[in-house]
């Protein structure tokens, strides 16, 4: 396969070019240590939301200090994908999960033992920051796994960054209500200090694509938009989808509040486990994309988001216990939707460009994450506005814009059929 150079060598060894035999064997191993960084890595960001109460009363901070802590890990997420992410293509991969994995291991120590609210806001910014080892292993799963089966790998690792999205708040609150708040940070750094040594032994190096300095690594992310129209339609389906995604859970919790449910943040917290459909289901999205192609599964995946938004409109004419019953199926289901979306995404833009899968990666997810804070602040001014109603509005809209995007033959919007 065309831009594969790394091979299962020992620790140390120089990078070889894979044979095709070779390129047909991933290990399941492998595959699923990758899964494993990719989940505590990503966890590392949402660890602190269940026990910011616990946290600011201990370490004599204000409710509005200690809320910048997620603010910060997130901000510094979101930095990360666009200026070290791209860094995947121009060094060793292994090396910077290796650098990564050590500085997000130490900052979370760090953060376990902080003294005051600055010193944890500081150490906040540089976990965000150093989490995003999880956007450089999955590249790495895809320049790893042969073509033929490049879906069902990025599938499997992204089974295991979205466990650790949703599984961390469970832990942290247990460990935190039985232990304290810190042990939670010092438990993490040691589970990444785990797979940080797991991942120096097993994970083979791999040749830079590029020679590009950094500045001109950054302005080449300008550069691949422009060339791949597959790659802009791609961005901007996701980060429509996410519109709706980030609305819906960004106003859950107010909208469970209000009347007529008056159920507190543990019923919000609850609808996250519907969350396990959508992680559970990226394998076998992954394996879909592999036999009927990627774009078929876009499709479907918006077309199921689209259908799960819309039917939220038929709340009004439901009992209070039916509509929490139709809520949790439709988070299910768009959930399911999204993730699916992503999963074609990534197996589509990753085969765009073999040497620049780092870039392109960081491309897609800017473009998410730039519908996820669009979705959350439309969310709130909706909800005020107009109610649920105005936020069933927005999701079930842009949703809808995401399949038609996706539906627009390709022909006519100069991408290639996938």
């Amino acid at each position: 396969m065309s831009g594969i150079h790394c091979s299962h060598a020992p620790v140390g060894a120089a990078p070889i070019p894979a044979s095709p035999v070779e390129a047909q064997a991933l290990p399941a191993s492998l595959l699923l240590l990758l899964a494993a960084t990719a989940g505590l890595a990503v966890a590392s960001l949402y660890y602190s939301q269940p026990m910011l109460g616990v946290l600011g009363a201990e370490i004599g901070a204000s409710d509005r200090a200690v809320g910048l802590v997620p603010t910060l890990t997130q901000l510094g997420y979101a930095l990360g994908i666009g200026l070290l992410a791209p860094l995947g293509d121009r060094y060793d991969r292994r090396r910077i999960i290796l650098i990564k994995a050590g500085v997000l291991g130490a900052a979370l120590l760090l953060t376990g033992v902080a003294p005051s609210i600055g010193v944890l806001l500081a150490l906040s910014l540089v976990v965000g920051l150093s989490a995003t080892l999880a956007q450089d292993v999955v590249p790495a799963a895809a320049t790893l796994a042969p073509e033929a089966h490049r879906g069902k790998a990025v599938g499997t690792v992204m089974t295991g960054l979205l466990l650790g999205v949703l599984l961390s708040r469970v832990a942290s609150g247990f460990v935190a209500e039985h232990f304290g708040w810190r042990a939670v940070f010092v438990a993490a750094a040691a589970s990444i200090a785990l797979v940080g040594l797991a991942a120096w032994q097993r994970l083979p190096r791999f040749q830079p694509t590029t020679q590009l300095a950094y500045g001109a690594l950054l302005g080449s992310l300008a550069t691949l938009w422009r060339r791949h129209p597959a790659l802009r339609r791609a961005a901007l389906a996701q980060g429509l989808l996410a519109i709706g995604f980030s609305a819906f859970w960004s106003t859950l919790a107010l909208m469970l509040h209000a009347a007529p449910f008056h159920l507190g943040a543990a019923a919000a917290g609850a609808f996250g486990l519907a969350g396990a459909a959508g992680a559970l289901a990226a394998p076998l999205a992954g394996r879909i994309a592999d036999r009927r192609g990627p774009e078929w599964v876009t499709r479907l995946g918006a077309g199921l988001v689209v259908v799960s938004f819309a039917a939220m409109a038929l709340s009004p004419l439901l009992q209070p216990q039916a509509r929490l019953g139709l809520l949790v199926l439709c988070a299910i289901g768009f959930d399911l939707g999204m993730q699916a979306a992503l999963i074609a995404h990534q197996t589509l833009v990753y085969g765009i460009e073999p040497a620049a899968r780092s870039r392109l990666n960081a491309v897609l997810f800017v473009g998410m994450f730039i519908g996820m804070a669009l979705g959350a602040a439309l969310g709130s001014l909706l909800l005020a506005a107009w109610g649920w109603m105005g936020v069933t509005a927005l999701a079930t809209t842009s949703a809808g814009a995401a399949l038609a995007v996706r539906l627009w033959p390709a022909r006519q919007a100069g991408v290639q059929p996938a």
